[in-house]
């Protein structure tokens, strides 16, 4: 299992170490794979159109197969439920 996101590495080692994650987080500075998975689109805030990244979770299998796709996640609570939903224990 492991992560990927935009953010640089020491964001992603604090947001590693306050959730307790036990697998890697890999930066995604140029959003190659964001763009691969259709995570990187048209957004908009407040009125404002601009390209971001959409927040979404990908589990896939050993085989490579899609097995979740989640898009427009909420960044609260989301990793506790994935783990609650995969059956996943953070300790």
């Amino acid at each position: 299992m492991l992560g990927v996101s935009p953010d640089k590495l020491p964001a992603l080692k604090k947001f590693t170490q306050n959730e307790e994650l036990t697998f890697p987080l890999l930066s995604d500075a140029d959003h190659a794979v964001a763009e691969a998975y259709g995570a990187w689109g048209e957004k908009k805030n407040y009125g404002k159109v601009y390209e971001g990244l959409i927040r979404s979770t990908f589990v896939i299998d050993e085989q490579g197969t899609i097995k979740i796709a989640q898009y427009n996640v909420r960044a609260t609570g989301h990793v506790a439920k994935l783990r609650r939903d995969m059956g996943i224990d953070p300790k």
